[in-house]
């Protein structure tokens, strides 16, 4: 059963750490080769399920150590309709690949120690590539697409949903417009070039004043992700009111621009204790920030710098 779906403590302040880059830690870490650069085909077998399963442990240890809750998001940021087909998943396979993750992660959760609270999210991803807007789709166009992936996330334990690596307002309305049919909390995470705008040049503050227009203020809250801390500071500092609907960050590891990160052939995983001195920064400028986290080229040590220096601040 659902725990938080009514009430999601990140939203009351509640601090909640996340994973981090989970399909380059599986590429670069262990060695694996993930077609699409999609994880979710891992929870098909034993060992795939065996390494998924201690990657979120390792995680959720740190929150242990730190004395946070965590966030559980689902390994399925490639598993829609699109994606799917491009690795032979047909809707029907999706379906269930799509509540097996839930699954998996309720099974985590009721095995948790020591950490409280436990929030599952499904994940989902562009339906195009994340780093361009190739995908040229209207809001309801994108509400149709992604209510397909959200009405199984609908079906299960997951208590949110968390689309990350959008790249425009139109694909970020539907999935928030998508979700509140299913009844479903929804966190849309827009990733910014080098400049602190969207790929499609839209400045990062006017994408979430367009959202929250265009949704009447629905989503739980929004995200900032697949970008470094230095390529989005600024328009931060230059923010305003809409500075307050930021809730969480999965920034990069790497300084790298997309196109760069595209063609590298070696992990940049840059350095983890200066990660955890800008998200400390990132914290004194965002006065809700509760969900913190990693995404390209991070790991767990990147997660545990982050918690070392932002708990503290927490709890002050």
């Amino acid at each position: 059963m659902t725990s938080y779906r009514n009430k999601l403590p990140q939203c009351d302040g509640t601090l909640l750490l996340t994973d981090s880059g989970l399909e380059t830690t599986l590429i670069f870490h262990d060695g694996l080769d993930l077609p699409a650069f999609a994880a979710y085909p891992l929870l098909e077998t034993p060992r795939g399920r065996e390494l998924l399963s201690r990657y979120y442990r390792q995680h959720m240890a740190i929150a242990a150590d730190h004395g946070t809750g965590f966030l559980l998001e689902a390994p399925t940021w490639r598993a829609s309709r699109d994606w799917g087909a491009v690795l032979g998943h047909r809707p029907e396979d999706l379906a269930r690949i799509n509540r097996a993750a839930i699954g998996f992660l309720s099974d985590l959760r009721a095995a948790s120690c020591g950490v409280r609270p436990v929030v599952i999210s499904g994940n989902i991803g562009p339906r195009g590539d994340g780093y361009r807007p190739d995908t040229a789709m209207s809001a309801p166009e994108a509400e149709a697409y992604h209510a397909e992936q959200i009405g199984w996330f609908a079906e299960t334990d997951a208590d949110m949903v968390t689309a990350v690596t959008l790249s425009t307002v139109a694909e970020g309305v539907g999935v928030i417009r998508a979700a509140k049919k299913a009844g479903l909390p929804a966190v849309v995470g827009y990733t910014v070039e080098t400049d602190g705008r969207l790929p499609d040049g839209t400045p990062l503050g006017r994408a979430v004043e367009e959202t929250e227009a265009q949704t009447g203020e629905t989503a739980a809250y929004y995200m900032v992700n697949c970008a470094h801390p230095d390529h989005f500071r600024d328009a931060l500092a230059a923010g305003s009111g809409w500075l307050k609907r930021i809730g969480g960050i999965r920034a990069n590891a790497s300084r790298l621009s997309h196109a760069e990160l595209d063609e590298a052939e070696e992990l940049d995983a840059g350095n983890p204790e200066e990660l955890g001195r800008d998200y400390a920064a990132l914290r004194r400028m965002l006065p809700n920030l509760a969900v913190l986290g990693g995404c390209c080229g991070t790991d767990h040590r990147h997660v545990r710098a982050i918690a070392t220096r932002c708990v503290p601040a927490a709890a002050a």
